[in-house]
């Protein structure tokens, strides 16, 4: 039987054919062809400090920025963005790239296989990296798939965004993350190996995802708005559980970061040395002090907050009656969460959980974040720099700088009067290789 991973290497022929057409690009060009220059009328190289300049011209070779000269320079192989804005490749610090949540969810639970899934991550892949984000961190799905989508993509097999992947999320047995509302023997069969009971069983679920080939480990502290189970949105790991999980990871060298809705879970994960917390809604005055206090980041997915409430609340509801009192219930508080947070000073990072949310809309968030009160250059901040130091990967990603790699995208308008720019990219590079071009 083939392995995902060499059923994925065929998605090139795929991606060649209809799928391709909804996006214009151009072929992607080798990184190893020469020198190419980028001529680009106004840049933000290095959203920290928030500086445009103008008229300057980006010399990449081997995949990597190696100088930003003034002026438009160089012969050969030009791009001209004169007339564009150009600013780093976004991160999104939250997807689902093999699902994405519709009527059929709950059936294809148990009718699509491990490489039915890498395909479809296929397809999420491309559309994500043609919105203009160049990396991802992809916090939960099925092992095999992800971890074969993430290789596929770094050897150049499928076009998609560079993967920090956890696969399967460690969950309490029963609990947001494990298998909930089948029959008992179907359960049996989608639980992973990541579900456990108990400190040593805990710190062994941990061990087994670094094993299976995990960069971060993401675990589910409380319990989730889409798991099929009337478990509410509070705490599910004891406070010992949580403390061997993060002590597990660490021993690991990876970082942990923590789904949770309610803020016990919030405080306990951030008490017992957690790193990040995802989502966030229910966090109250000590979790503000504890994330300041540990610099740790919030990653507040407003785009699933504002999908579920939708969904729940509209005409095509499809999610289950626990999952539609959940949705209801904690959707529409996301936003006035991160606007607390960002008042509170805490540290966020761009994050959408797309996957919940149609995957390709992932811009979508910047405006919802400046809703929650963050100017357009700070919310900007969260998708390039911010995300980048959330992800420990500062020296690969968040800036344009010589050494850098070459991961840039452009926009016609100025994201910094009009953050909605930022849904309309006109323009891809992702390590030095043109992906997007219109």
């Amino acid at each position: 039987m083939k392995s995902i991973a060499s059923v994925l290497a065929a998605t090139a022929i795929f991606l060649a054919g209809g799928a391709a057409a909804q996006t214009p690009a151009v072929a992607p060009l080798s990184p190893s062809e020469g020198t190419t220059f980028v001529q680009v009328g106004r840049l933000l190289a290095n959203p920290a400090n928030g500086s445009v300049q103008r008229d300057k011209t980006l010399v990449i070779e081997g995949g990597r920025v190696v100088a930003v000269r003034d002026g438009f320079v160089g012969e050969g192989r030009i791009v001209d963005l004169r007339d564009a804005f150009v600013l780093p490749g976004l991160i999104d610090s939250h997807v689902h790239l093999t699902s994405q949540q519709n009527p059929n969810g709950r059936l294809e639970a148990v009718t699509l296989s491990s490489v039915d899934r890498g395909f479809v991550g296929a397809r999420h892949a491309r559309r994500t990296l043609m919105a203009g984000f160049t990396t991802v961190a992809d916090l939960g799905g099925q092992n095999e798939a992800v971890f074969a989508l993430r290789d596929a993509i770094r050897r150049g097999d499928v076009p998609g965004p560079r993967v920090i992947a956890a696969g399967s999320s460690v969950s309490i047995h029963g609990g947001h993350g494990d298998a909930n509302g089948y029959r008992e023997d179907v359960m049996h069969l989608l639980s992973s190996e990541s579900v456990c009971s108990g400190v040593e069983d805990c710190m062994r679920a941990v061990r087994t995802q670094v094993r299976s080939g995990a960069d971060i480990i993401k675990i589910t502290a409380t319990g989730g708005v889409l798991s099929n189970t009337a478990a509410g949105l509070g705490q599910q790991f004891s406070e010992a559980e949580l403390a061997a999980i993060v002590e597990a990871g660490h021993r690991m060298g990876r970082q942990v970061t923590a789904h949770a809705h309610g803020a016990d879970g919030i405080n306990s994960f951030l008490r017992a040395g957690g790193d990040s917390i995802e989502h966030g809604t229910y966090l109250d005055a000590e979790s503000i002090r504890l994330m300041r206090r540990e610099g740790v980041y919030l990653v507040p997915t407003l785009m699933a907050g504002d999908f579920v409430a939708r969904v729940a609340s509209g005409p095509d509801n499809f999610f289950t009656p626990a999952q539609t009192a959940k949705a209801m219930q904690a959707g529409p508080l996301m936003l006035a969460m991160a606007g607390r947070a960002h008042e509170g000073g805490v540290r966020i990072a761009y994050g959408t959980d797309s996957g919940v949310s149609a995957h390709g809309d992932n811009a979508q968030e910047f405006a919802l974040l400046v809703r929650a009160g963050l100017t357009p250059l700070e919310a900007i901040q969260t998708a390039t720099v911010s995300a980048a130091a959330h992800l420990r990967i500062s020296q690969e990603a968040g800036r344009i700088a010589a050494g850098m790699p070459a991961d840039l995208i452009a926009v016609a308008g100025d994201p910094l009067a009009d953050v909605t720019e930022l849904e309309r990219v006109r323009f891809v590079m992702k390590g030095g290789v043109v992906y997007r071009d219109e």
